[in-house]
């Protein structure tokens, strides 16, 4: 089977791009391969490109002293990392963490660019812009759930999230796992979805939550 080109990937994903910016993307972007759990994105890494997301899923999160983990939000084919726009155009290092929850590949944008195509090119200067409006709504929606709601409504609402997001009634997902992403304890994700499968919301199978609603 024919392997998809950068320029095939930028026509698909990015119509909204100005022909010389799709000139500019394809003759300097590289193309990264990532399997399921590895890495894109550490904390304290140097942030050498921005990253737009071809093909996959990238799971975004912040990762406590002791370990844990906080869900932050999925990244998606045509969906850019604002924080690897950040940190690359201010040269910081980065504050999260970004895992591959599949198949994974990503163009690599270089920093060098960056400033350049912002000036240059409207197309990507609204697109920077959206990504940032887009990520900043989807973090205030994460937290108002976590400030405001109480553990059973927060496990509802992440359910009913992962389900759309990953566009499936069959989540696979450990209790440990949501857990660690609702910065709680097992036992308590546990008894809780007992209470949602009593009330019709999820069937628990055994390898798979099944989303009802």
């Amino acid at each position: 089977m024919k392997d998809t080109t950068i320029a095939e990937y930028i026509n698909r994903l990015f119509p909204q791009f100005e022909p010389a910016l799709k000139t500019i993307l394809i003759e300097n972007a590289m193309l990264r391969n990532f399997n399921a759990g590895d890495m894109l994105m550490q904390t304290g890494q140097n942030m050498r490109s921005t990253v737009l997301i071809v093909e996959g899923m990238v799971k975004l999160y912040r990762e406590g002293e002791d370990g844990q983990e906080f869900f932050m939000y999925y990244l998606q084919p045509g969906d850019a990392c604002a924080l690897s726009m950040i940190c690359a155009t201010k040269q910081e290092t980065s504050q999260v963490m970004a895992k591959s929850i599949e198949q994974t590949k990503v163009l690599m944008i270089p920093i060098a660019l960056m400033d350049t195509l912002m000036r240059d090119f409207r197309t990507w200067y609204y697109f920077v812009i959206e990504t940032y409006r887009m990520r900043f709504e989807e973090l205030l929606f994460v937290i108002d759930n976590i400030a405001f709601k109480a553990m059973d409504e927060r496990l509802a609402f992440y359910l009913k999230k992962q389900s759309a997001d990953l566009n499936t009634k069959e989540l696979q997902l450990t209790h440990s796992g949501i857990a660690s992403d609702l910065n709680t304890s097992r036992e308590v994700v546990s008894r809780l979805l007992k209470k949602m499968e009593q009330a019709g919301a999820i069937a628990m199978h055994r390898n798979y939550i099944e989303y009802l609603l």
